[in-house]
Order: C-alpha cells, then structure tokens, then sequence
C-alpha cells in the first residue's frame, strides 16, 4: 500500500506541474467510493494508471492506461470473478462500456441514451461491479496509452497495429496484470465490443497457448465480423435485410401487416426469408430469371421499407449506407444512424447513396468525451495534460491473416470451462445482430458446441447499453452468463 501512495504522490507531482505532455510509464492511483448496485451498497476500490508493454529484451515499448475496479471486503479474492473489458475501432478508447454499461459510473443521458447538459456521469445501478472485479484496457495509442516513444520512426508498428500484432502484445501485458494483481487463480472472462468481439476471440487462444491462462466465458457485444463486412458474396450481401426489417418497423416504414405485429415477431420471418430464398437467390448472380429478380426484389421492399424499383436497380445487393440515407427520403427526409438507427439526421440534399455524417456517433461523442475527461480527472484523481483519444492513431492497419473465428473454436475445444455469450442491439447497421448470429453459428461446425453459446438481441444499437432498459437487461444477461459458468469445483474435462 505504501508503494502505490508513494506513486501516486508522484504522479501527480509530476503531472500537476503541467511541464509536459506525458505520462510516467509505470504508475497508479488509488481511490476509495461507495455504490449502490443490484440493491446492495457496498464500497470499492478504484485503481487508474498505466502498466508497460514488454519487449522480448524486458524494454518497455508501451505504456497502456487501465481502470481497474475491485469489491472490498471480500474474503476469498482468488474465487471472485475478474471481467477485463475492451472497446474496438480498432484506435476506440476503452471508454464506452466503462462509462456507459458494465462500471460502477454512468453518463448523464435521457432513458433512450441521448446527451443531457450539463455532461457528467451518475450512479450506476445495474454494473456488475457487485459480482465481479472489472478492468478496462486501452490498447495502444487510446485513451492515455502510449507507444514509447510516441511516434517517429523508432517506433516498431507492426508490433501494435494489426489484428494479430493486437492480440499478441495484449495478451502478454494481461500477464503482467494479472501477476502483479495476484488475480492467476480468478475465474475470468472476457468481454469485448465491436473490433473488441474478433480481438477477445483471438486472445481467448493466445492467452490459453502462449500465457497459460485459461478462461471461463467470452462475452461479444456487437461483434465485428470480417469474414462477413470485408467480403463479397451471397451471405454478405443477403444478411442484412433482418436488420433493415427491424430499422424500418422502428420508423413505422414497413407496411401494415408487418407494422401491426411486435419487432420479435417479424424478424423469424425475415431471418427465414434470408437464409432460405435470398442468399439461394444472390447465388446465382446475373444469371437469375428476370421473373424471379422481380419477386425477390419486391419481397425485399416488403421486409426493408426500401422501394421495389431501387431494389432492383442495383440488383438486390442492397449497401447499408443506401439504407441509412434513403429509407426515410419520403418521410420527413431525415437519414437514419449507422450504429444506432433510431438516431435521426439531417443531410444537405435528399438525393444520394450514403449520409453526410454518423448522426449517432456525433450525439454520442456529445456526452462520453466531456465525460470519461471529468471523471478521470475529477473523481478518480488522474490528474494530467495528456489528450484522451476517444479515437487514436493505429491506422494503417493489418487486418491480414484474420483467423478469429477458429481461434475461439480451438480454445473452446481445448478448455471445456469457457462459454461464448452474444450480445446485439436489433437496430445495429454496423455490425448487425443477423451478422452476429450467423457467427456464432459458423464459429463450431460441427454443431457440438453449441450448446454452449447464448445469444441476448436487444431494442436498442450497437451500444445497446445507452437504452436504460437495455442497460439493466444487459447487465442481468452478463451476470447470470457469469454465475452460471461459474464451475464450483467440476473438474474440466468432457
């Protein structure tokens, strides 16, 4: 305890006097709150600083900014859960689930996620905080993290910003934390969103064959899918139309038998329509029969609000950007979110493929920004000049070789404990919740897994978590996907 004061007293030394704008690359800071979670008041921990990335020659060649969260007064520390959290991008801080879903603090929004003044974050009730201890990451060059040095020509990116490079350096600095936290005897999950999804998929593996550890659960949310968003072909055009179908009927758009029925009870019928008549359709190209075009294209109209004829021109493979901008064109003329289509905005001129900018995204970045910037500095005492990347320079970056996918079949394969959770919002267009299932059905062929993945979709986007209701659904999914894979003493073997 002395040493982490002694620290701290050092950061803010250093930092408080403002004479540069950097950070030591070792350090932490240590607060004490109180919260009321799930009915229960409790006090706990907080620790915020930064830890390195290490070298093959033991040189810091990083320095990662972490939040991390601990229970007091638990007796056994060894059988409390540990839930070590990312964001995407890739180049996201690792600040949207922090502050607005699984930790002990939440922004101020109004009960449907949009930005209130004046910014700031409240309690939050539903966190997970109550059954698990919770570490947020930053990979490189988010958030406050660093490569060492910041930039020039000495810095080596391939060992940072490419999908295995990620992996790799974050797995071996999970090492690290959970070495100097003695946290190697906690069952332990993992939990990522959007590019966070592939990247906790490949960690699931690299951290089982290369670090030893094994986990218990891999929680999904919004997960990117890059088999499916950088390629052509049948399934990647054909598998958004359930997601169009549950846009359009948030926006009244779909027609009136389809409008007159609940969300969950229309999607079945798209999701069928999909797998069994679109993608056979898709598959045969320009050599499908005009009479066949033309009925698919208008059962299409009929699931996505989109016109027959606009369908048809460019022959059925429907861009979810065409979507966004043109399926409230006669209605108000508004465009429609890419992440959150319940988010309207509102463009120079109605005609066009695409919107002119991510109407969620910039209500968004409204509230988290001044946000995760108060509450480091104010509540958690990290006290410094240093920018926060909400979105940080990793780019190019190397997305070769993506082998998530059967990553996360091997370690499920090798280690009977771990468990798969999917969690998506319905009115998600950027990493939709059809593509989201259509992983998790393709991650184990065989089918002899499956048992062990779970899929929760709510009425909300890619943030599901900004909907008050979803945040308190959200978190209950989280926590009964942790207590049940919980193994209290089975041993591990099939």
């Amino acid at each position: 305890m002395k040493k982490i004061l002694q620290l701290s007293i050092c950061l803010i030394t250093t930092i408080g006097l403002a004479q540069s704008r950097t950070l030591p690359i070792d350090t932490v800071i240590t607060t004490q709150h109180n919260a009321t979670i799930n009915g229960a008041t409790f006090s706990y921990t907080a620790q915020t600083g930064t830890q390195p990335v290490w070298d093959e020659n033991a040189k810091p060649i990083a320095s990662l900014h972490y939040t991390y969260y601990t229970r007091n007064n638990i007796k056994d520390r060894a059988a409390r859960p540990l839930l070590i959290s990312f964001n995407g991008g890739p180049g996201s801080g690792s600040v949207w689930m922090h502050l607005a879903y699984t930790g002990p603090r939440i922004l101020k929004i109004d009960d449907e996620g949009y930005p209130v003044q004046p910014y700031g974050v409240n309690e939050n009730p539903f966190s997970v905080l109550d059954i698990a201890d919770i570490v947020y990451v930053n990979p490189a060059n988010t958030g406050y993290s660093r490569t060492i040095p910041e930039s020039g020509d000495e810095v080596d990116r391939k060992k940072f910003f490419g999908i295995n490079a990620d992996i790799t350096y974050l797995a071996e600095w999970l090492n690290t934390f959970v070495t100097r936290n003695n946290r190697w005897s906690s069952p332990k999950y993992l939990i990522g969103e959007s590019y966070g999804g592939p990247r906790v998929m490949g960690l699931s593996l690299e951290l089982q064959n290369k670090q030893w550890m094994y986990l218990n659960g891999v929680i999904l949310v919004s997960p990117a899918d890059y088999k499916i968003l950088r390629n052509e072909g049948p399934v990647a055009e054909a598998i958004n139309l359930p997601y169009f179908t549950a846009a359009a009927w948030h926006h009244k758009a779909l027609p009136a038998e389809l409008q007159g029925k609940d969300l969950l009870d229309i999607l079945p019928e798209s999701e069928d329509y999909t797998i069994n008549t679109l993608i056979p359709a898709l598959a045969k190209g320009g050599f499908i029969s005009d009479q066949e075009k033309t009925t698919i294209a208008k059962k299409m109209s009929y699931y996505s609000g989109l016109e027959t004829k606009d369908i048809i021109d460019q022959n059925l493979s429907v861009p979810t950007s065409f979507f966004w901008k043109n399926l409230l064109k006669e209605k108000g003329g508004y465009t429609v979110g890419r992440l959150d289509s319940r988010y309207l905005g509102m463009d120079k001129q109605l005609l066009g493929m695409r919107p002119d900018y991510n109407s969620e995204l910039t209500s968004w970045l409204h509230s988290f920004t001044p946000a995760i910037n108060y509450y480091l500095q104010e509540e958690l005492k990290f006290k410094t000049d240093v920018k926060y990347n909400m979105f940080g320079p990793v780019h190019p970056w190397d997305n070769s070789d993506e082998n998530t996918r059967e990553s996360l079949r091997q370690a499920m394969a090798q280690n009977p404990y771990l468990n798969v959770m999917v969690q998506s919002g319905y009115y998600d267009g950027a990493t939709t919740y059809f593509n989201a299932k259509y992983l998790m059905w393709q991650v184990d062929p065989s089918g002899r897994m499956k048992d062990r993945f779970s899929f929760k979709g709510y009425r909300s986007g890619h943030m599901m978590y900004l909907r008050r209701e979803d945040l308190k659904t959200a978190n209950d999914d989280i926590r009964d996907f942790i207590e049940k894979t919980m193994t209290n003493g089975k041993s591990a073997k099939y």
